[in-house]
This record gives structure tokens, sequence and C-alpha cells, in this order.
């Protein structure tokens, strides 16, 4: 690419960070954009580091106040492949935004961009003095988390939610925020006076005439004549002075719902001409981008790699087509791109070699089933400190036993806030017999009963591990080690990969694939999810693969 056009993107995206929101267009797909006043106010909200304890236990009581001191946590961002960066929210408290990063710190670090995760391992917490200075769990992605999916809707990575507005009250009221299973109610209360009591003091994208921002309670109310295009619809509305807490958090939560939903791959939001080289590669060649009406993904998959396989010449995308900016790769898909798509398309069950059988969990076109299986990261990890066979061995208690004993075996919620929650924990060597087994800590857990419904759909339906049954106490053992099916689009991204933080590089994570097939080809892999035997896969397949998936990659900011 000539060093004029890079120029040209470089003040473009400068140009396109600090526009006014409003001007973003709608999207195609009729989901919701920045043009949107309850996707501004959401986003705000999404911003706001007032609802943290830290902010509780230093603001004096005051809902306005600028504090003497912020939490130490957020000076840096932590960064596991470079130097940290400084925080964006340093002097305050914590916020959404900090653990879900997006342009934060472009332009001045063009490769520094996310995709709504952030750069650690296992996100930092506020020190609480109980031990935990980390997350659980490796920050996910937030991009297309609304987006409809074949099976119920489930949110975080063991299932722990069926609403992003029970995600959201719980994350505020949560550890994440600082708070502790004991104080949920000091919670509620803390955000809802923040909102009441607000004078402005977090101005960005609702603001007056003269640029001060406005309070939360004259956006909410949503009378006020000066709001102008601010005046978000009539279903967001709601009176703080008479409300109660639990209204206000219902109110706050659907607001950052409706930012959450605007977050989408493709073009129109994320302020560049071009996706994906992928998708450019099917544009180019006339190939179906997605599914007809009433077609399942897995079913558009592979649809697309026969007609693909039919195909004798293609129309490939050369960088002189385009650029990228916050990726260092050339702007291509080629011939090696589209080796790792037939490898990555192919399925195990047809085929002994050069099949990923990668489709079975992440069918085009998001490229994830958004459905539950065990791919055995949490074995793998769990043996790297214990040595091999210690995962196999580990004493994992039957339904009646658990739920008996909800303290030693389940994490902590406000029901049973002094709970340990030994099998959601990070393992580690001073902790044997401690780790994180993903859905097992909430599948009939009495204190998550919400999530129920859609996890027996998911676990007892057509491809679950309990598909000819669904007694509970059978269902169970069968949950060790699943996880919800993240997506791979833009990659380039969201490094570290899996829910333990622990792979680099897309390299190494197609090569966790070809060992722990194997393991499972050989019964070496504890609950093994019936889809990784079928993985066939080794050492050569793994260029032509990261090639696909790197092509994958769009400039999303």
């Amino acid at each position: 690419m000539r060093w004029w056009q890079r120029l040209l993107g470089l003040l473009g995206l400068v140009t396109t960070i600090v526009a006014f929101p409003a001007d973003v267009q709608a999207l195609d797909d009729g989901s919701l954009s920045f043009k949107d006043a309850e996707v501004r106010l959401g986003d705000r909200l999404f911003f706001e580091t007032r609802f943290s304890q830290f902010y509780f236990a230093n603001a004096d009581g005051d809902s306005n106040a600028t504090l003497p001191k912020g939490d130490p946590l957020m000076e840096k961002v932590p960064v596991v492949l470079g130097e940290d960066l400084p925080g964006p929210f340093a002097g305050q408290g914590i916020n959404c935004r900090q653990c879900h990063l997006g342009s934060d710190f472009l332009p001045e670090h063009l490769r520094a961009g996310r995709t709504y995760g952030d750069f650690s391992r296992r996100s930092p917490v506020p020190n609480r003095d109980d031990g935990q200075t980390v997350a659980t769990r490796n920050s996910p992605i937030m991009i297309d988390i609304g987006m409809p999916r074949e099976v119920p809707m489930l949110l975080h990575l063991d299932g722990e939610f069926v609403t992003h507005e029970d995600l959201i009250v719980d994350t505020m009221t949560g550890r994440n925020f600082g708070w502790l299973p004991t104080e949920v109610e000091t919670a509620k209360k803390h955000i809802a006076k923040v909102v009441r009591e607000d004078e402005g003091m977090n101005p960005r994208h609702i603001r007056d005439p003269d640029g001060n921002g406005i309070p939360y309670k004259t956006v909410l109310k949503g009378e006020d004549p000066l709001l102008q295009h601010q005046l978000i619809p009539a279903e967001y509305r709601i009176d703080v002075e008479t409300a109660s807490d639990d209204e206000i958090l219902t109110a706050v939560a659907k607001l950052i719902h409706a930012y959450m939903d605007s977050l989408r791959f493709g073009t129109k939001n994320t302020f560049r001409e071009s996706g994906s080289p992928y998708d450019l590669f099917l544009e180019k060649n006339a190939l179906p981008a997605k599914p007809d009406p009433g077609e399942k993904a897995a079913a558009y998959s592979k649809r697309l790699l026969a007609e693909i396989e039919k195909r004798n010449s293609f129309d490939f995308v050369r960088p002189s087509d385009d650029y990228f900016l916050l990726h260092q790769q050339p702007y291509q898909f080629g011939p090696e791109e589209l080796r790792g798509l037939k490898i990555f398309f192919s399925s195990g069950a047809r085929k002994k070699a050069d099949a990923g059988n990668c489709i079975a969990c992440h069918p085009a076109p998001r490229f994830s089933d958004f459905s539950l299986h065990n791919n055995g990261v949490s074995q793998v990890e769990y043996d790297a400190i214990f040595g091999d066979g210690a995962f196999a061995k580990l004493e994992i208690p039957d339904l009646k036993t658990r739920n008996a004993n909800h303290d030693e075996y389940l994490p902590a919620t406000p029901a049973h806030p002094t709970a340990k929650g030994r099998f959601r924990q990070i393992p580690a060597k001073s902790r044997p017999g401690v780790t994180d087994l993903g859905v097992w800590s909430i599948y009939a857990n009495p204190d998550f009963p919400k999530p129920q419904v859609a996890l027996n759909q998911i676990l007892c339906g057509e491809g679950g591990p309990a598909e000819e049954g669904c007694r509970p106490e059978e269902v169970l053992p069968l949950t060790v080690g699943y996880f919800k099916t993240p997506a791979v689009r833009d990659l380039g991204q969201s490094e570290p990969y899996f829910h333990t933080g622990e792979i680099d590089t897309i390299e190494e994570a197609l090569r966790f694939y070809v060992s722990v097939a194997e393991l499972a080809r050989e019964g070496k892999l504890r609950n093994a999810s019936p889809e990784m035997k079928d993985i066939h896969i080794d050492e050569e397949d793994v260029a032509p693969l990261a090639a696909f998936l790197r092509s994958l990659n769009e400039d999303y900011h």
C-alpha cells in the first residue's frame, strides 16, 4: 500500500474517532447505532466510574465528587504481550469499559484496538482483601453479543445469565465492580443514588448547548425540550425521583443493553468501507455470504464449502484491493487462506486428513454456534500444574453431594456469600483440587434458577451431551469442562485466547487442538465433546488455518 493511502486512512481514523457519535449511520440489518439516543446514553453509562465500590468508599457520600485519589487498579491497563498501557480511567473507580476496551488507545497505539475485551489473561478486579485480584476467566469480547442465534440466549462463558439486563446488574453490583456478595443491596442503593443525584459529572455524549453534561434524571425523564436529538424513546424513560432503586437499576441495564446491541462486526459499525478479506473474497466471487431464510448456519457452511470445491479458479483478494490500519498484516485472501478455509470447513466425520472440523462449533457467517462444548482447556491448564492425568483423577461430587454442600463446591452468591466455589476458581499449585469446571457450577444450581430452561434445552437437545435423557443427576457429570463457544472473527484484536487466557497466538491455539484432538481419540480427555475426536489436523495445517483465521480480521474500533 502506498504511503499516502495509509496517511489518508490514518487521518480518516482520527476523524471518525473524535466525531460526534450522532453522525454514525444506521445499520442495514436494523440493529441500533450511535444515531440512537438510547445507545448514546447506554454508552455513557458503560463508561460510568461512580458505580464502583471504590467510589462509594472514597466519595464521602457526594455523588458528584472528584476522588482525592483513584483506585490503584485503574492506573495501568496490563498487557500480556507488550508494555502496559496508561489507564484511560486513572484517578477513578472501575467501570464496564476497563475490561471491555475498544478505541481507547487509538490512534497513538494503532495495534492496541480491542473488540471489547482487554489485554490480560484474566481481568484485574478491585482489591478487597479477600484474596481475589483477577477475574476467574479471560474477558470475552462483546461484539455481536446481541445477535439472534439458533440456540437459547445464554451469556457469560458458563451460561450464567439469560438476559443482558441480569448480566449488567450482577456485574455492577458484584465482585468485578469491587462489591462483595454481602454488599449487593448496598451497591444497588449507591448506584441508584448516583443516578438520582448526578449533576452531569460524566458528560460523555449527553451535553447541553453549552457543552455541560446533562444530569441522568433529566435525560431519563425525557421531557426537557433542550434534549432535542438526545430524547430517548418512551420505553427507556423513568422518573428517578419516584422510581425504586431496583427500577433505576433495571432502567440503567436496559440502556447499557441498547449500547451492547449496537456493537456489530461489519463495515457500517466500524467507520471503514471494508470488512474482512474473507467477506470481500465471498463478494468478489459471488459466493453466498449468509444463510438463506430458514437455513441453519451449519447447513449454510456446508453449502458454501461445496460451492467453493466445485470451482477451479477464484478472484482473490490482493493487498492492492485494500489495507489494514489496526492489524500488522497484508489485506489479502489468496491460495493459502483458501486452503485454510477448506480445512476449517471440512467435517472430520467425512475426512480423515486435513479436516479441522472447526465448523462443528464455529459455523459461518458468525463463526460460533453459541452453544456449549468441552475443548479440554480446563484439563490442560490443570494438568500443566499437577501433572498429566491429574484432571482425570479429580474428585467431582455428584448432584446430591454438591447441592448439599453449596459452600464447599459452588460459587458465592448473595444467598451463599461465604461459599468457596472450588470448581469456579483458577487452579494453583498451592490449591490442589481447585479448578474451573464451567457450566458444571451453574447447571442445576438452585441459586441460578433463570438459566436452567435454556441450559436443559441445549444440553438435552439435538447434538447435546445428554440428548437421550434429561435427568439432572445424569446430566451434571456431562457438563464438566463445558463452556460457551466464542466467535473467531477479528482474533487479531482479542488475544490472549481461551477462557484461561493462556494462549498468546493463533498458531499456539491451533497446535492446542492438534494435541487435544489426539487425547480425545485416545480417551484421555475427560468428558470431551464428541466433535473433538473428528479434528484431524497436524503441523502442516497450522499455517493455512492461521492464514484463514487472520482473513477474518477487520479494522474494528
